[in-house]
């Protein structure tokens, strides 16, 4: 389930301990890590005022 509120995260909590199922809780990220860590790289040049990277668009799936 993927609850969007705090709300909704306490209901289903409660429900799984009215009915003794186990739950658990993931805050983990779902972005693969190298892609977070790419993307943190970006800002951390962007930040330092380092160029950045210019993807030609028209050329991108040739």
């Amino acid at each position: 389930m993927h609850p969007k509120t705090q709300d909704q995260l306490d209901a289903l909590k409660a429900i799984a301990k009215a009915l003794k199922v186990s739950f658990e809780t993931d805050k983990g990220s779902t972005y693969d890590p190298v892609f977070v860590a790419k993307i943190l790289a970006g800002e951390k040049a962007k930040n330092e005022g380092k160029e950045p990277l210019i993807v030609d668009v028209d050329n991108l799936w040739k």
